[in-house]
C-alpha cells in the first residue's frame, strides 16, 4: 500500500506530538517547542491545514500551515511549519510531498502566498525564494522566504501566529 497523505484526525495528535519532538531533537537550530507550537495552534483554531503521511496505518510524518500577518493585516498569506518526519523515515521524500500537498491546497483555498523559516537550500525546491519587502525580525534574512501563489506581492513585517510564542 503506497503512501497515503490525509488531513490530521483527532486519533493522530499525540503521535504528531511524537514524531515533531523526535524529529526536531537532533536540530542545533531549533527550540525544542515545535510540538508545543502545533498543539497551541490546533487549541486556536489557528491550524489551516495540518496534514499527515500514512505508511502501513502508521502516521510517519506531519505538516502544519497557520495564517500569518503583513504589517498587521490578514492578506491571505500562511506560514509552513513546522514539517517533521520520523527519523528513521527522513530523507525519503516524506516532508516534500507533505509540503507540495499542502501548498497545492493552499491554492485551492484562494490564499494568496506561503512563507517559511528554513534553509533555502531545501525550500527554493518548492518555488520559496527571498524577498527584502518581507521581514521576519531576528532571524537572518537568507532563511526568510515566500512563494506568491496569486496576487500582488505584499511588503512589511511579518508575524506569525501567537501560537508561535508557546513555550
Amino acid at each position: 500500500m503506497p503512501m497515503e497523505i490525509r488531513p490530521e484526525q483527532p486519533s493522530d495528535i499525540a503521535t504528531i506530538r511524537e514524531i515533531t519532538k523526535a524529529a526536531f531533537a537532533p536540530m542545533a537550530y531549533s527550540s525544542q517547542t515545535e510540538a508545543e507550537i502545533v498543539d497551541a495552534l490546533r487549541k486556536a483554531d489557528a491550524l489551516a491545514i495540518s496534514l499527515v503521511a500514512i505508511d502501513k496505518d502508521a502516521v510517519i510524518g506531519h505538516v502544519a500551515f497557520s495564517p500569518v500577518t503583513i504589517e498587521g493585516r490578514n492578506l491571505g498569506w500562511y506560514g509552513l511549519g513546522p514539517v517533521s518526519v520520523r527519523p528513521d523515515r527522513q530523507k525519503q521524500g516524506i516532508g516534500g510531498n507533505l509540503i507540495r500537498q499542502g501548498l497545492s491546497q493552499l491554492k485551492e483555498m484562494g490564499a494568496m502566498g506561503c512563507i517559511v523559516l528554513g534553509d533555502p537550500g531545501y525550500y527554493k525546491h518548492f518555488g520559496f525564494e527571498n524577498d527584502d519587502a518581507l521581514i521576519f525580525e531576528g532571524v537572518p534574512a537568507e532563511y526568510f522566504m515566500r512563494l506568491r501563489l496569486d496576487g500582488p506581492l505584499p511588503a512589511g513585517k511579518v508575524n506569525y501566529h501567537d501560537g508561535f510564542n508557546a513555550t
